[in-house]
């Protein structure tokens, strides 16, 4: 199949193209499901990781997404965005067909260390496949209907992740192998023959023939703007601080339930999908009351309301696992993803709303650089952290005694180990974060009760609708938009090569 782009492309491929669009994104988010979150935590796991490692893992995708820097270098003098987005995804998913084979090494350290450096490459493959996928389809899709053929595509995706995720923690649980680090072999495998599929129908969209491009000031310069100015310098200090906050512990939540708490890989993923579950249901209420009221005003309600589970999260098997600790995880779990739908929507507005027009790519370019070296920074210090505290076997305890004559009686009210002070901390650090959004200024002010009230009148209305945007949330910061906005907001050369 040819991957250069098409001479003519008419309004038919481009429809053809948005089915396999749709398709593309049913099985990728099938093979994501099967190789990566939950799954890769498990299998690391199963390798003998350690907190660090864990920490290691979950900071890699988000220092990889300063490989778009460059890569929009790579896609301009090459041209050929399809070709470029397939053959790395390609690559990327072969890579994971080759971890499935780490199970049968004998050396344990080695088999870490090669799942480390295959999932830094497959993160750089991806990012590099984003910043080139950004532009092509840019160019590609037409402006009206866009949202319905974006909640059409997050539909299946999302969708088909949940199944695919609840299938493969089921089948680790039960698979009949002596070892269940085979069965996370086969679920990759799976992850990877998924994946080539979903290669196979992004090679089919077509592609438009890239127009020619002119400097118009390096990345670098342009990226410097938006630390000029107050506000949104404010602003990206209150991302930072968020997404230290939300990525220092988040990403230990699995380990923490498979370890400490012990429940299986299986029960684990049910919880992820309600999360998510919560999220898409409530991201068109909390769309409207954006339209409504303020960003600032979602924030308000939301943040809070993340950090409290974060600090319930805590206390939930205190002093021990009981037989509430379950339905309180499923309780917080609904909330998070509730409060995150809130969260990402209120924090891409704000920063899509506070960007001067004609300056919105290099201050946007702004928010996701600042995600990504914090959000990557905190998972790092975090596994750091929680190594150190289980190697040192710290421990803080408060004890209740009852002392009589005869007798002496201790029980244990919170007991914490390195788990539950990544936590405690994460929700700590949610007080400066709410410090920091209120020297954001968006406009007219807000109160939280009035933000609630009209959250719950909102999910009165929705309540039986599924909202599929959530996964847009993702995007909206890339990288690749700087490259887009030297492509398409610039005057086009008249013929015969005047400008």
């Amino acid at each position: 199949m040819p991957l250069r782009p098409d001479e003519h492309v008419t309004p038919a491929d481009v429809e053809r193209g948005q089915h396999d669009l749709v398709k593309d994104s049913a099985w990728g988010s099938l093979a994501g499901s099967l190789h990566g979150g939950v799954i890769l935590v498990g299998f690391a796991l199963a390798l003998g990781a350690r907190p660090v490692h864990v920490g290691l893992l979950a900071a890699i995708p988000l220092f990889a997404q300063a490989v778009q820097l460059p890569a929009i270098a790579l896609v301009e003098r090459l041209g050929q965005r399809r070709k470029i987005a397939v053959l790395c995804l390609t690559a990327a998913r072969a890579l994971v067909l080759l971890l499935a084979s780490l199970p049968f090494l004998s050396d344990a350290p080695t088999q870490l260390s090669l799942l480390i450096a295959a999932h830094i490459v497959i993160s750089a493959l991806g990012s590099v496949c984003a910043c080139a996928l950004n532009s092509w389809l840019h160019q590609l899709l037409p402006q009206e209907g866009l949202g319905a053929f974006f909640a059409r595509r997050l539909f299946w995706g999302t969708a088909v992740a949940c199944v695919g995720t609840l299938a493969a923690g089921l089948f680790v649980d039960h698979a009949p192998f002596d070892n269940k680090i085979y069965a996370y072999s086969v679920c990759l495998v799976a992850g990877a023959l998924t994946g080539f599929i979903s290669c196979r129908y992004l090679a089919r969209v077509p592609e438009h023939k890239m127009p020619d491009v002119w400097a118009h000031g390096s990345v670098w310069s342009r990226l410097k703007l938006p630390f000029g100015d107050t506000n949104f310098r404010n602003f990206l200090v209150f991302m930072a601080g968020w997404n230290l906050a939300s990525s220092f512990a988040a990403p230990f939540l699995t380990v923490f339930l498979m370890e400490q708490l012990g429940y299986p890989l299986g029960t684990i993923t049910t919880l992820w999908v309600v999360s998510q579950l919560a999220n898409a249901l409530t991201l068109y209420a909390w769309g409207r009351i954006s339209d409504r009221l303020t960003n600032k005003g979602i924030l308000s309600v939301a943040l809070p309301a993340w950090f409290a589970c974060m600090l319930a999260l805590a206390f939930v098997a205190e002093p021990a696992r009981h037989a509430f600790t379950l339905p309180l995880l499923y309780l917080l779990h609904i909330v998070m993803g509730a409060a995150a739908g809130g969260i990402g929507l209120a924090n891409g507005n704000i920063g899509l709303k506070l960007a001067p027009q004609g300056q919105a790519t290099a201050y946007l370019a702004a928010v996701s650089l600042t995600g990504a070296v914090f959000g990557g920074v905190a998972p790092l210090l975090a596994g750091a952290m929680a190594q150190w505290l289980e190697n040192a076997r710290i421990k803080l305890a408060l004890v209740l005694e009852w002392a009589g004559s005869s007798r002496m009686n201790e029980w244990a009210v919170i007991s914490f180990t390195h788990w539950e002070f990544l936590f405690a901390l994460s929700a700590l650090a949610g007080l400066y974060v709410l410090h920091r959004l209120s020297k954001v200024s968006e406009g007219k002010e807000v109160s939280e009760r009035v933000v609630v009230q009209q959250f719950a009148l909102e999910a009165v209305r929705t309540v039986n609708q599924l909202s599929s945007v959530g996964g847009m949330l993702g995007s909206l910061f890339t990288f690749g938009r700087l490259f887009d906005r030297r492509l398409y907001l610039r005057p086009v050369p008249r013929a015969g090569g005047g400008k």
